[in-house]
């Protein structure tokens, strides 16, 4: 068991180790190979259970985007699922688009807004909720065609807020840029009014 003074972090898919009295990390993925006295330890164990509770939030994230009235209305699609991060597709059809041709900016925005608060679901613990606060896209490109691929990653995961940023592209080009802010965390439950 790991004892008071270090902390583990996940940092760019890698598990990390900090020892606070010595000022270092112990161990990164890169140094996983030479530390053959590291099988088995409680830090190996827990980077593969950390593993295997990334593969369930992903498999209930599933389920929960074809739960999802406007992830079924736009026929969004989750493509890759990991901690923090979250691309999404969306096929370009007819019912995406506006009356020149192309494809609605709010259609777009549902996207960028569904792809993000995804991935900040999959930052936070299970169970926790998460709504927009704020959002700021940027539109590159129109679009009349092909597959959009939004890639949300969290910039920032604060107590109560999260920051995160979003590219969408069609097969080629970056066609749009989402900046978003949202709650993290319960929400308080309103007591009903009472009708006189």
């Amino acid at each position: 068991m790991l004892d008071s003074r270090f902390v583990i972090r996940r940092a760019r898919s890698a598990l990390r180790c900090w020892d606070f009295r010595r000022k270092r990390y112990l161990l990164t993925e890169k140094d996983r190979p030479r530390c053959r006295w590291l099988a088995g330890s409680p830090l190996t164990e827990m980077a593969r259970a950390s593993k295997a509770v990334e593969h369930l939030a992903a498999e209930e994230l599933r389920e929960r985007l074809e739960q999802s009235n406007t992830a079924k209305q736009f026929g969004f699609t989750l493509r890759e699922a990991e901690r923090g991060h979250v691309v999404l597709l969306m096929h370009v059809d007819k019912r995406h688009k506006q009356v020149h041709g192309v494809v609605h900016g709010g259609v777009l925005a549902a996207l960028a807004d569904t792809a993000g608060g995804l991935a900040t679901y999959m930052a936070c613990p299970r169970g926790t909720r998460v709504a927009t606060i704020e959002m700021k896209i940027n539109y590159l490109e129109s679009v009349e065609e092909g597959v959009v691929r939004a890639d949300a990653r969290v910039v920032r995961l604060g107590a109560h807020i999260a920051v995160v940023d979003c590219d969408m592209r069609d097969d080629h080009r970056l066609v749009g840029k989402a900046l978003m802010t949202y709650f993290v965390g319960p929400f308080s439950k309103r007591a009903k009014k009472s009708s006189r």
